[in-house]
């Protein structure tokens, strides 16, 4: 809420002036003294007290005035839903509207920027820090679903392979859907390589594991072994949900 200033012989009713327009308690203000009363000698030509004051902004009104400015730049009608967990200190922020890709982004680089300055802004004064998840559309189950059948996918590729497979560069969050997915599984491991924001996930075979691949398919003629075409189709994440029905992942990753 944008300031108002209020005026009154004194600060005190300036300051009460103050809450009869903005029809609030004195707890839900805040406010600053511009300038203090004063009267010449024997109390003539007084000069009233100004103050400034606006009702105090709750961390949802942060929020949502934040976000509104940001969407008003980028000629937006979006709605705000906002929703407080106090047992995990986490605010859910859910966007919904028309033209909801362009809040998203690219793999949700949009939508992430937008989560990190929300929670600037809501922990800039916070006593304890509060997490913030932004979304829109359930694009966040959606990735993460996603993100799970690219880690099953690309864990049997190397199991076939027997070479490691590099993934793109991942925000932490990302990185550790991959990680949390195969941490069970009896072939492959996984670890994290680079800096930020260039950091990305390795899926490695364990070492003395045998996935059984070297049995399959092949057939032997006059001492040399034969197998089925490697050719795989190239791997494009962008289009991952809608390329990515068969039993195996085709890829052609970068491997080292």
């Amino acid at each position: 809420m944008d300031w108002q200033e209020f005026t009154g012989k004194n600060v005190d009713e300036a300051l009460n002036n103050a809450l009869l327009e903005l029809n609030t308690p004195s707890d839900r203000i805040e406010y600053d003294v511009i300038e203090k009363e004063s009267s010449k000698m024997l109390g003539l030509f007084n000069k009233p007290a100004r103050i400034r004051a606006r009702i105090k902004m709750t961390r949802d009104d942060m929020v949502k005035d934040f976000l509104n400015k940001v969407f008003d730049a980028m000629d937006l009608t979006v709605e705000i839903n906002v929703d407080f967990q106090e047992e995990e200190n986490m605010m859910l922020i859910d966007l919904s509207g028309d033209e909801m890709g362009i809040l998203i982004g690219k793999r949700g680089i949009t939508l992430d920027s937008l989560q990190y300055l929300i929670s600037l802004v809501v922990n800039k004064n916070s006593e304890s820090y509060i997490k913030v998840k932004l979304d829109t559309e359930n694009y966040r189950e959606r990735r993460r679903e996603t993100l799970e059948n690219l880690a099953k996918n690309l864990a049997h590729k190397v199991k076939r392979i027997h070479k490691p497979v590099y993934l793109e560069p991942m925000n932490p969050y990302e990185r550790r859907v991959i990680h949390s997915t195969l941490q069970k599984d009896k072939y492959v491991e996984t670890h994290s390589e680079g800096e930020e924001p260039y950091r990305k996930v390795v899926i490695t075979l364990k070492q003395g594991v045998d996935t059984g691949y070297e049995r399959r398919g092949r057939y032997s003629r006059n001492g040399r072994s034969y197998g089925r075409s490697s050719y795989r189709k190239p791997y494009n994440q962008d289009n991952y949900e809608r390329e990515t029905t068969s039993e195996e992942l085709s890829v052609e990753q970068e491997e080292k």
